[in-house]
């Protein structure tokens, strides 16, 4: 079955039953047969033992063109139109063959903007790549002196005709070395109020003026990198929203990208063994079949791995709560900050507990001098990586306040620059 048929059976089921027949058709049929066997026998470790990343990424087209990626996507974008209990069904049986989306910056930060702000020829031109990850994509917010408080930016963004020119620099932009396109926010009138001068743009990564400095993590691995604009030209058909009104924008996405890294796979369900032998619960289980200390055997680690058992569920629930809203067509709003703070800070437990059971491995391990980043436990890697998650994606103390102030309606902090303009706000 190619994924064109695939598709067209899809697109005509009726009924969860339907979806279910079709979609295990199209995985007997699309999904190469050592791919499956090892999921069926091992789950997603004895998958990454078989499938590498690059092998993954060039099979993931024929995925994507089932419409399976976004299945309640509308059909011109690349999904298949379902609500939610048709792709429920499809997701229930995809789910145990290990095929992750890919472009997740694309498909949580840009689509979410661009579906609540966007105009139809920019759906049409950029979300059909983004599913298919053709095109990868970044996010260019955060800058040196406009972190926790990302209304205070300073890039600037001059009108030129049909165009603007836009100089400044952004921080900690995640996998930018790797992206083919970015959403940025630069300044756009600095004489009104810093949240009303904003303007949202699409920015392709290959554009003259653009300078990417990766910086490597304390694990050794690079994610985030710096990126300099030197009076980049970007057209204004490529401006999403109004002209100053990019702040509106900008909060579409950074709730799709709190949800983002609150959702499955940020706290761990598959570590601790909620849906089946997560990470966390085989590496118990595998030191005491070893007879080292720490394993399952030891009640104080069945204790731990039982309460975080149990608050990731809570924290699911609560994301669950969210992504309803989102598939009901509600925009992604305040709430999925209860899920970022709830999130980051049980994952970091989760990676702790994880380094915990290593014992002394984690604090030392067999390697040549100076590539210890290369030859680190997985478990200690996760561990120190944890270490952003209350800081990425809005710091907690920031999500905290949006928290008491849009959901539970307590008063504002004090701000003696409120409504001043921005080019008389200090900033540090």
């Amino acid at each position: 079955m190619t994924s064109g048929n695939a598709r067209a059976e899809l697109e005509s089921c009726e009924t969860a039953a339907d979806v279910a027949e079709a979609v295990q058709r199209w995985l007997a049929a699309g999904v190469p047969a050592h791919w499956r066997d090892a999921a069926e026998r091992g789950g997603p470790s004895a998958v990454r033992e078989v499938r590498t990343p690059e092998d993954y990424r060039g099979w993931y087209p024929a995925f994507a063109a089932t419409g399976l990626v976004v299945p309640q996507w509308p059909t011109p974008y690349g999904g298949l139109g379902w609500d939610r209990r048709l792709a429920k069904a499809a997701e229930q049986v995809l789910s145990r063959y290990h095929l992750p989306r890919l472009n997740p910056l694309g498909l949580n930060l840009v689509a979410p903007a661009l579906f609540a702000h966007g105009t139809e020829d920019q759906r049409l031109r950029y979300l059909p790549p983004i599913v298919d990850n053709r095109e990868v994509w970044c996010q260019l917010f955060s800058e040196p002196g406009a972190g926790s408080d990302l209304a205070s930016l300073a890039t600037r963004a001059v009108r030129a005709g049909d165009s603007w020119r836009i100089t400044g620099q952004k921080v900690w932009t995640t996998w930018a070395h790797l992206a083919d396109w970015g959403v940025l926010l630069a300044r756009t009138d600095p004489d009104v109020p810093k949240r009303q001068g904003i303007s949202y743009f699409l920015v392709d990564m290959r554009s003259p003026g653009i300078e990417v400095r990766p910086l490597r993590h304390i694990g050794g691995e690079v994610d985030f990198n710096e990126v300099f604009l030197d009076d980049v030209v970007v057209p204004d058909r490529q401006r999403v929203g109004d002209v100053h009104g990019g702040w509106a924008v900008a909060r579409a996405t950074l709730s799709g990208e709190r949800q983002m890294v609150s959702g499955a796979g940020s706290g761990g369900v598959d570590r601790i063994g909620g849906s089946g032998a997560g990470r966390l619960l085989r590496l118990a289980q595998d030191r005491s079949a070893a007879g080292l200390p720490g394993g399952w055997d030891d009640p104080l680690v069945r204790d731990t791995l039982v309460r975080l058992w149990m608050e990731e569920q809570i924290r699911s629930w609560t994301n669950g709560r969210v992504r309803e809203g989102l598939k009901a067509g509600l925009a992604p709003g305040p709430e999925s900050s209860i899920g970022k703070v709830a999130g980051s800070e049980l994952n970091q437990r989760i990676q702790a507990a994880a380094a915990d059971l290593l014992g002394a491995d984690a604090t030392a391990w067999e390697g040549a001098q100076g590539s210890y980043a290369e030859h680190m436990p997985a478990e200690v890697r996760g561990m120190l990586r944890s270490r952003a998650n209350t800081i990425e994606g809005g710091t907690s103390e920031v999500n905290r306040t949006i928290l008491a102030e849009r959901v539970l309606g307590l008063p504002k902090d004090p701000d003696p620059w409120e409504g001043r303009p921005w080019r008389e706000v200090p900033r540090g």
